[in-house]
């Protein structure tokens, strides 16, 4: 004789199938967390290519280093009335300093280039408090202010960028001009004004001509290092280089 089931044990058993189905949506949930998670934060440990002075490459992996800014490849900074390449000695140093060793990169983020935002050590240093406590790169505070402290120790000790003049590297990227004392131009009349950075521009016919504050297609010039264009700090500088002044 088939024995029925009450109610109340058939409501049970759904009971027992919704709990199971639910334990089995939720360990899925939390396995498919750990998964992306995993994607979105990657680890990378290996050899460093060093591309500037904040930028590396590990396995193949473009690296930004988390919370500095150093001055670009081709940036010049000011100091002694001279002009110094200090995006070169930036990219000279991080290469110093990593040397044939291992770098640990943990991940912070990613960038709009798709590069990977992360806090790298080598050798048990910290590379972005290295770098701007010696005055090679800046606290980037627009994203971090991990690093505003070495910063300070390094512009009261004057090192690096800060025993002269320079543009903070994010103002040099949007073409922002360098006020600063130095050399002397030909054009000052008051040993008070303040120098600006002369613009070398290629033209069309690949001439290459620099102009000067004042004159008449200064303003209307834009520099696109992509091509070839460049900034001066002297005319001397620029003409050395191969540049003639512009004629208007």
């Amino acid at each position: 004789m088939a024995i029925g089931l009450s109610p109340l044990s058939c409501g049970a058993r759904c009971i027992v199938r919704i709990g199971s189905m639910a334990r089995a949506v939720a360990a899925c949930l939390f396995l498919s967390t750990v998964v992306l998670s995993g994607i979105a934060h990657a680890d990378v440990s290996g050899r460093a290519l060093v591309i500037d002075g904040d930028t590396i490459e590990v396995r193949g992996s473009r690296v930004r280093l988390h919370g500095i800014d150093a001055p670009e490849s081709d940036q010049p900074c000011c100091a002694g009335g001279s002009a110094w390449q200090c995006g070169r000695h930036a990219t000279r140093a991080l290469t110093d300093l990593i040397g044939g060793r291992l770098v640990d990169c943990q991940e912070r983020d990613r960038d709009r280039y798709g590069r990977i935002v992360a806090i790298c050590h080598v050798g048990g240093s910290d590379l972005g408090a290295w770098l701007v406590i010696r005055g090679w790169a800046l606290a980037y505070r627009r994203y971090s202010d991990d690093y505003v402290s070495e910063e300070a120790t390094a512009r009261a000790s004057r090192r690096g960028l800060w025993r002269g003049e320079f543009a903070a590297p994010w103002d040099w990227r949007a073409e922002e001009r360098l006020p600063s004392t130095c050399g002397a131009a030909p054009w000052e009349k008051d040993a008070d004004t303040k120098t600006f950075l002369i613009k070398g521009n290629i033209s069309r016919d690949g001439e290459r001509i620099y102009h000067l504050p004042g004159e008449k297609y200064y303003d209307q010039t834009r520099i696109d290092r992509a091509k070839g264009d460049r900034w001066f700090c002297t005319e001397a500088e620029a003409e050395a280089a191969g540049w003639r002044r512009s004629r208007r």
